[in-house]
Parts: C-alpha cells; sequence; structure tokens
C-alpha cells in the first residue's frame, strides 16, 4: 500500500502537524506515507498510488487537478480525511463536493461539546467504539444522500436561526463509493490534537486503512 498526504492551505487547522500525525498513524500499520506540500500530485496521481489524504482547507482545485483526483479514486485509490482538510477544502469545485459526499457551510457556536452517535457499530471502523463526546467545532453539512453513515451529532447544541428549525441529526462521520474507490470522512479534527484523543485516533486510524482496502 502506497499513501500520499497532501497538505496546505488555511494554517489554522495545523495542516503540517495534522498530515504528521496522519502519517504516523498509517505507519503503525505498515503503511507507507509520502508528505506533499502541493496540489500539484491530483492532476497526475502515481499508477502505484492506493491512497490519498487530502489535509487542505480551502484553497482551490485547477480543473486538471480535480479531474485528476476524481479519476483515480474512480480506478481503486481510496480517499480519506478529516474536518475542514477535506470537507472543507476547495469550496468552488463541485466536482469535489460530490467525490468527498459532503461540504462544510457552519459550525454554530464555534468550538463547543457536542454527543457524538454511532449509528453503525458494526461497521469495521466504529466496531466496539462507544457514542463519546468532543469539544471542537460541531460540522454542520450538506450532505449527498448516497454515503453511508457510521455516526451522527446532533443540532442545535448552540443557538442562533437554524434553531428554529428543531433537531436536526447531522452525519458526522460517514463512508461512500466512487467507482472502484472507497471514501472516508471524519468531521472531528480542527487541529492534530484533537484527532490524537481517542476514540477519534482509533477511527480514523481504521478509517484510513478501510479507505485503503486494508479492512474489510
Amino acid at each position: 500500500m502506497s499513501a500520499h498526504i497532501v497538505y496546505g492551505g488555511w494554517e489554522g487547522h495545523t495542516p503540517r502537524e495534522t498530515a504528521e500525525l496522519l502519517a504516523s498513524l498509517l505507519e503503525e500499520a505498515g503503511v507507507k506515507a509520502t508528505l506533499h506540500n502541493s496540489l500539484d500530485l491530483f492532476a497526475s496521481v502515481p499508477e502505484d498510488a492506493t491512497l490519498l489524504v487530502p489535509v487542505w482547507t480551502m484553497g482551490e482545485l485547477t480543473p486538471e487537478q480535480a479531474q485528476g483526483v476524481c479519476a483515480a479514486v474512480e480506478r481503486g485509490v481510496g480517499l480519506a480525511g478529516c474536518h475542514g482538510g477535506m470537507c472543507d477544502a476547495f469550496r468552488g469545485c463541485t466536482d469535489w463536493h460530490f467525490l468527498t459526499g459532503g461540504q462544510f457551510v457552519a459550525h454554530p457556536g464555534g468550538e463547543v461539546r457536542y454527543r457524538v452517535c454511532v449509528e453503525d457499530p458494526e461497521h469495521p471502523i466504529t466496531q466496539g467504539v462507544e457514542d463519546f463526546e468532543v469539544l471542537s467545532e460541531q460540522y454542520y453539512h450538506h450532505i449527498d444522500p448516497a454515503i453511508h453513515v457510521l455516526a451522527t451529532t446532533e443540532f442545535p447544541v448552540a443557538d442562533g436561526p437554524h434553531a428554529a428549525n428543531g433537531e436536526v441529526k447531522m452525519p458526522t462521520i460517514w463512508t461512500k463509493r466512487w467507482g472502484l474507490g472507497r471514501v472516508f470522512y471524519c468531521a472531528i479534527g480542527h487541529t492534530a490534537d484533537e484527532i490524537a484523543v481517542e476514540p477519534v485516533r482509533t477511527i480514523v486510524q481504521r478509517g484510513l486503512l478501510w479507505a485503503g482496502n486494508l479492512l474489510p
């Protein structure tokens, strides 16, 4: 398995530190991870690549980069990421939103304490994980109905105009298929420190391996 981690974009999400942490999670499982501080890889994904890990909040993809990464996942390369590094990336690229399964639109209240509820306890990514609480940005997404939801969180926690809609169950961890490729996303992970805390660490490590076809 050959993993490529592409990091950059908004510095508030600690892209380099997060990329290094994700690389260490892969290397613990015996997977070589190469770090790239450029989006150039997306335009021409190596033929031997088995996993792409974006850690790039906001920014822009060129048409060639968007086409390249979508084609790579379609042919079987996995895609896995966290928080804004994957689903608040490339806001102007609808191909990217289609590929990843969701797009961040808000985090009411900023950093809040919220509960994450496991919806599929039999999936290899969430097996044995119980509901848990985190202190982080609670991401509100626009969601692709095709995703397979592994965990959710309930809005509203913080007050605001969205609260007039009542309780909303929002996907926060999910998987998706794209051609022959597997896609994994976890909305938790504002900084590397948040990913390093259990059970998020285990979920993300398993998600990386699942997307790379190393878990069933």
